[in-house]
């Protein structure tokens, strides 16, 4: 297994590493450490906890409009072809009775991934389904949501923890493989992501929660 070593690739480079398993050492800040609190914006709790809310309340609906552009067998065999049992889908043991600081390096860890993935089913999907504009705006927006959300988590680890790198694992690439191949995969994180998605709203706020 190779890490990558603190100052030598930038942090949207290992996005781009997505065979499984792929492990990498996200590098938070270009430098050796921390920058000052500069880092944060003055509101990036507060910001942090609406994304994550977000999140999870537009899963479902990203989820189902998946399923309806995807076609049959899709549509009807939900349960058999999404099932996302065998997708590898980064460990989450967290609960709200954890430290602050475990929480949120497995938010970061969780969110790197299905950055990765999103961008995956993306690219995919602007291939399979070009025409489907409504599903490639939402995969787009939540991207973008979940960009910022990394964005945020790396400002609070390292002005609150001094955390400046995480090791993360990206899911499996879709490149080469079948049409129905792409699709299922999509489908499956796709399920996994509003399940997952549920639970890390669960434990989070409260921890981001206004006194």
């Amino acid at each position: 297994m190779k890490f990558v070593p603190a100052g030598v690739v930038p942090f949207v480079a290992l996005l781009l590493l997505q065979r499984r398993p792929v492990a990498g050492r996200a590098l938070l800040v270009s430098g050796p450490g921390c920058p000052g609190h500069g880092l944060c914006r003055s509101n990036v709790q507060e910001q942090t906890r609406k994304q994550v809310a977000l999140l999870n309340a537009t899963a479902q609906d990203l989820f189902s409009l998946y399923l309806k552009c995807q076609g049959e067998p899709f549509s009807s065999e939900t349960d058999k072809l999404c099932n996302p049992g065998s997708v590898f889908f980064p460990a989450f043991r967290v609960n709200r009775t954890s430290e602050r600081k475990e929480v949120m390096v497995a938010m970061y860890k969780l969110f790197a991934f299905l950055n990765a993935s999103l961008g995956n089913i993306t690219r995919d999907q602007e291939e399979l389904n070009p025409t489907a504009k409504e599903l490639l705006e939402r995969l787009h927006n939540t991207t973008k949501t979940t960009r910022g959300l990394i964005s945020n988590l790396t400002c609070l680890l390292c002005k609150n923890y001094n955390v400046f790198q995480v090791d993360v694992s990206y899911g499996e690439s879709s490149k080469g493989k079948s049409t129905f191949k792409k699709k299922q995969q999509g489908c499956q994180v796709l399920r996994k992501y509003v399940q997952v998605i549920a639970q890390a709203a669960r434990v989070l706020l409260p921890h981001l929660s206004p006194p």
